[in-house]
């Protein structure tokens, strides 16, 4: 009993700063939130289940340490930064210039193809994050034996299922509310943060050129 009790322990802790990683405003959020203010709620649950697969394999991949590879080959941490910001600026430009003028323009949907390619590179190419988030779940993974970790990264992958699911969920619902010039209003400001993230993947680009 008390080995299960430790066991659980380790992952609730995986399963607290799980949350706390995935729940600040970033990209992949931003992502979500769009995709559920602009498409229908089964598309838009979709689209969060396609962020999720893509955050469960980043969190897997910098819990057994990819971000070290990143690191010790520079030419790949700067073509994941390149191809990562030029595809980023185009989400954020799509943003910035879309414009919704009556509520049958909402619930458009992406094609499956561009909405995976889409959650991939707001996960993936971002290569300062991989590099963080192997830091991050690193250390924590070297105060631990090996039954310890799978519970912490189980727990860790549990939040990324909780917060994606719910959030996609609340603002799907809340999206019946919105007027097409407050989603107009939405677009841009999230199309703004997005290129803001994107001068700073450029930025770390041209610091290792």
């Amino acid at each position: 009993m008390r080995e299960r009790e430790l066991y659980m322990d380790f992952y609730l802790q995986g399963l607290a700063l799980g949350l706390a990683y995935v729940a600040p405003i970033g990209m992949q959020n931003l992502f979500v939130i769009n995709s559920a203010l602009t498409q229908p709620r089964w598309r838009a649950l979709l689209t969060a289940l396609i962020v999720i697969f893509f955050d469960i394999t980043l969190a897997m991949a910098c819990f057994f340490g990819i971000g070290l590879i990143m690191q010790k080959y520079a030419a790949v941490q700067m073509a994941m930064l390149f191809i990562g910001g030029l595809v980023v600026a185009y989400i954020g430009w799509g943003l910035l210039k879309s414009k919704v003028s009556a509520l049958a323009d909402i619930k458009q949907m992406l094609g499956l193809g561009q909405t995976v390619w889409q959650a991939c590179v707001v996960t993936w190419f971002n290569a300062q994050a991989v590099i963080d988030g192997t830091m991050l779940l690193g250390a924590f993974k070297a105060t631990m034996n090996h039954a310890q970790s799978l519970h912490f990264l189980f727990g860790v992958i549990s939040a990324s299922c909780l917060w994606f699911v719910t959030l996609a969920m609340v603002v799907s619902l809340a999206g019946s509310l919105i007027t097409p010039r407050t989603l107009n209003l939405i677009n841009k400001i999230c199309g703004t943060v997005i290129i803001i993230y994107d001068i700073k993947l450029f930025w770390h680009f041209a610091e290792m050129v």
